[in-house]
């Protein structure tokens, strides 16, 4: 059987495939379907399991030592494949053939020693495409058919010439040629042919690139939209040369000069950079890194330009330079001490001033088109700002004078500024002598920050007259009293509030009155403990809100329930949140709204230890669920024993009043003398009975007999239970009981009767002496606690209104009451 070359290469295919199956997992989802990232994975094959939608491929540091057309699945909506260090060396024909609607492709940093003719036909479609660092050594490269290509990137390699291949002339959309890093030395005219051919949208990158020479005229007639060539001639001498062999070039942004990782160099020239004035261009951004004895006109060949950007430069002064059309100029890191006074530049319309050295600022003026101005960071010392530093520029819209050392204003400091929209002070310290003019007639300012400027805000009117205010930063001032309750009343268009780090306790929820349109605000850093101004329907636009780093423990259902509808970031990270069962309904919202919760990982519980790191999102709410349960019965069970509890000692009340004498110490007759024969213990229905025959017969008779009448003999003052106790049972020798019908229905005397047992119980001599008054049924007297038993085993007397059974009644009750 004979297997064509084909079949064996689909044969092959289909083994690698299988062989790759199942390696997409390795790989990250950027987003489902469309992007993924297989970096540093250690692969040494694409996944196959990739979804065939997908667009964009990060296969960048992996193994790949050849590419050929079994590499790539078939991919063809693929339109990024990153292939970087992979360890590619060969790329064979046809290697990009499943992979053919490629717009970029990345090959950086790859050794690569082959590439096959056709290894590029597939991609017609290909826009950009990176050779960085490939080992390239010409741009003779077979792109032919790339008539979509738009940047070619092919820095740091070996490349000796900046001839482009003649078929790149028909390149009408080609736009970046960069070159960094090569070894080009010499550029001729021929070399540049294509260039003049492709187009004005030109940009060409020759940064770090040891030039020697350039044949003069090479650039006559090119127009570059962008050129850079910093760091990129072997001397200055070349330098100097260089730039006036560009005689004819026209770019309209020159990026020249160092590095800024390059050490300052001195030279004995400083007219090095006259050949700048032989190029035509508007805008010039440059890092000047040598220095001179003698004033290097650095600004002598800029007349023309529309935009200046010195990023470094080592001058003390800017010369008197005429500049004709002049609109931006920036200035970064010099040597000036002094702003430039540039009042001779009429056109132009942006000044910054980036010195971040001590500077001194003497003033512009008759700028009519100024608008932007920035000198922020310079230290700047400034008494009686604004106005008269800035005569005569009405048109300024943007002032940035933040990070300096201090600015002293006076009244309407910003008088003649009245068209300034955006005003940035912020940590610069304001020394204000009339608060209440300090932003008189800035009713067009949109943008105001004066954050840390060591302001104190009382109750006078700041904000006047400014409806167009749509952002304001107050953070790191103060406020005395209830200022801040009073401070934004006339900002209806503010949009975004920084109030943070200012010491803030409360907020009065008449705070944002009027206020109704703030989307944004900010009050981090503050000392706030509840946040119950945030159900004001004035807040209702709030869509971000930071309140982190505050002394938050919780908050109230009834504020989670009317935060802003349109609330879509809280930052409540940083406070010290109280997890405890109380506030279930607190951490439950915290856990099911992290969607809007900006560091949710950041809410930590402070319940446990001020240095917890336990987030409240771990914290167990079912477990509140269980306790809350445990409680309620518990609950439930304590409220049924203290019934109990009640009823039981509504219905012994007087036992216990006996226990609670008894455990203050029991004290047996024998231990005391007794002050009575006997005490009595009797309903008060049978007090006439007690008195006319009992105590008749007893205390007058003779021997005369000692009895203790509760109504007569207990101490006035003194509990009834400690009287019974002490003064009649314990106090006496013996015990009569007079037994009747009241007696039976008398719960005192029930209880006495049920002490004098109790005594009866410790002391086997205790005599209870026991008088039937009169007849009682027998299941009466098992209602009285151990009367039934006592008259059944033991001897009473019964009271009898016959005359001799009176007198025998008596003999035998003095008798039982006299004998011990």
């Amino acid at each position: 059987m004979i297997v064509t070359f084909g079949g064996r290469m689909i044969f092959l295919c289909l083994i690698l495939i299988l062989v790759n199956a199942g390696q997409g997992q390795e790989c990250t989802t950027i987003i489902k379907n469309r992007e993924y990232s297989c970096s540093g994975k250690n692969l040494t094959q694409i996944p196959s399991t990739l979804p065939f939608t997908v667009t964009s491929l990060d296969f960048s540091f992996n193994f790949l030592s050849s590419l050929h057309k079994c590499v790539f699945p078939v991919l063809l909506n693929l339109e990024v494949l990153d292939l970087t260090r992979c360890h590619i060396k060969h790329i064979e024909n046809d290697t990009f053939y499943n992979v053919k609607n490629l717009i970029t492709l990345i090959l950086t940093g790859n050794p690569i020693t082959y590439f096959g003719h056709g290894c590029l036909d597939s991609v017609n479609n290909l826009q950009k495409l990176f050779l960085v660092d490939v080992g390239l050594s010409s741009l003779q490269l077979q792109i032919n058919n790339l008539t979509e290509l738009r940047e070619l990137r092919v820095g740091t390699n070996n490349i000796q010439s900046l001839s482009l291949p003649s078929f790149m002339s028909t390149f009408k959309n080609f736009s970046l040629l960069d070159l960094h890093a090569n070894n080009i030395s010499i550029i001729k005219s021929d070399d540049t042919a294509v260039l003049r051919e492709i187009g004005r949208n030109m940009t060409l990158i020759l940064s770090r690139n040891p030039l020697l020479h350039i044949e003069p005229g090479a650039f006559q007639g090119i127009y570059l939209k962008e050129f850079h060539i910093q760091s990129a001639f072997v001397s200055l001498d070349a330098q100097k040369e260089c730039l006036e062999a560009l005689a004819g070039l026209s770019v309209d942004k020159l990026f020249i000069g160092s590095y800024r990782m390059q050490w300052k160099v001195k030279v004995s020239d400083a007219s090095y950079l006259d050949g700048l004035c032989s190029v035509n261009f508007n805008e010039i951004y440059f890092v000047l890194k040598e220095c001179s004895d003698s004033e290097i006109h650095l600004f002598r060949c800029m007349i023309n330009a529309t935009k200046i950007t010195v990023k470094r430069g080592y001058f003390k002064t800017m010369d008197n330079t005429q500049f004709h059309r002049l609109k931006e100029l920036y200035l970064g890191h010099t040597s000036l001490s002094v702003v430039p006074y540039i009042s001779h530049i009429p056109s132009l319309e942006k000044l910054v001033v980036k010195n971040n050295i001590p500077m001194t600022f003497n003033g512009i003026k008759d700028l009519p088109l100024l608008q932007f101005v920035d000198l922020s960071g310079n230290f700047l010392i400034m008494k009686d700002c604004c106005s008269q530093f800035f005569h005569r520029t009405p048109n300024i819209r943007y002032m940035n004078l933040s990070q300096n050392s201090e600015i002293g204003m006076i009244d309407k400091p910003f008088s003649g500024l009245d068209l300034l929209e955006v005003l940035d002070l912020h940590r610069t310290k304001l020394i204000l002598v009339f608060y209440f003019g300090f932003l008189h007639g800035l009713k067009n300012l949109k943008y105001l920050d004066i954050s840390y400027t060591s302001i104190t805000f009382t109750r006078q009117i700041f904000f006047q007259n400014m409806n167009n205010l749509t952002v304001l930063k107050i953070a790191g001032n103060s406020f005395r009293g209830d200022a801040l309750t009073y401070l934004l009343q006339n900002l209806t268009g503010l949009e975004v509030l920084d109030i943070s780090h200012c010491g803030i306790e409360e907020i009065s929820r008449r705070t944002f009155t009027g206020t109704q349109k703030i989307q944004h605000l900010y009050l981090s850093r503050n000392k706030l403990m509840i946040l119950d101004f945030l159900a004001q329907p004035e807040l209702n636009p709030l869509t971000s809100l930071y309140v982190d780093k505050n002394s938050i423990a919780s908050i109230p259902l009834h504020v989670l329930q009317n935060l802003p509808t349109n609330l879509l970031e809280f930052d409540l990270s940083f406070n010290p949140i109280d997890c405890s069962c109380s506030q279930t309904d607190f951490i439950s919202w915290i856990t099911q709204n992290q969607n809007i919760l900006k560091q949710p990982k950041n809410i930590f519980c402070k319940t446990f230890s001020p240095s917890s790191d336990f987030r409240a999102t771990d914290f167990d709410i079912d477990s509140c669920v269980h306790k809350k349960r445990l409680t309620i019965v518990l609950s439930v069970c304590f409220v049924i024993v203290v019934v109990l509890l009640s009823l039981l000692v509504y219905r012994f009340q007087f036992y216990l009043q006996y226990c609670c004498i008894l455990l203050r110490g029991y004290r047996s007759p024998g231990q005391q003398e007794c002050s009575y024969d006997a005490f009595v213990i009797f309903s008060s229905y049978d007090e006439v009975w007690v008195m006319n025959e009992l105590m008749e017969n007893l205390e007058n008779g003779v021997p005369p007999i000692q009895l203790c009448l509760h109504m007569r003999d207990f101490q006035a003052g003194k509990s009834i239970a400690s009287n019974i106790i002490d003064e009649g049972i314990m106090g006496s020798r013996k015990i009569i009981v007079v037994v009747s019908q009241h007696f039976i229905d008398s719960a005192w005397c029930r209880f006495e009767f049920e002490l004098a047992q109790s005594r009866f119980m410790m002391e086997r001599n205790a005599n209870i002496i026991i008088i039937i008054l009169e007849d009682v049924e027998e299941t009466k007297t098992k209602k009285v606690f151990g009367l039934h038993k006592h008259l059944k085993k033991n001897t009473y007397l019964k009271w009898s209104r016959d005359p001799l059974s009176k007198m025998r009644f008596w003999i035998r009750l003095r008798k039982a009451i006299l004998d011990h």
